[in-house]
């Protein structure tokens, strides 16, 4: 279902529909805290996560991420 929003999301954007883009930008923040929720992560650690990201510059990001 996230997918389904993200894709129904940038097609509002794409079509510059600022109303449909609100509205599809709500539904898939409500489905990504959804599935946050029943993987039991919590908002907190997403935005601790997105407050590292602004600490440091894009290359350094990309660089501080595990490899496989």
């Amino acid at each position: 279902k996230l997918g389904e929003e993200a894709v129904e999301t940038v097609i509002a954007a794409v079509e510059n529909d600022r109303d449909h883009l609100i509205a599809e930008s709500a539904d898939l923040v409500f489905h990504l805290l959804v599935l946050l929720k029943s993987r039991g992560v919590k908002l907190e650690d997403v935005e601790a996560a997105l407050e590292k990201r602004t600490a440091m510059s894009g290359l350094e990001e990309k660089a501080s991420r595990k490899r496989d």
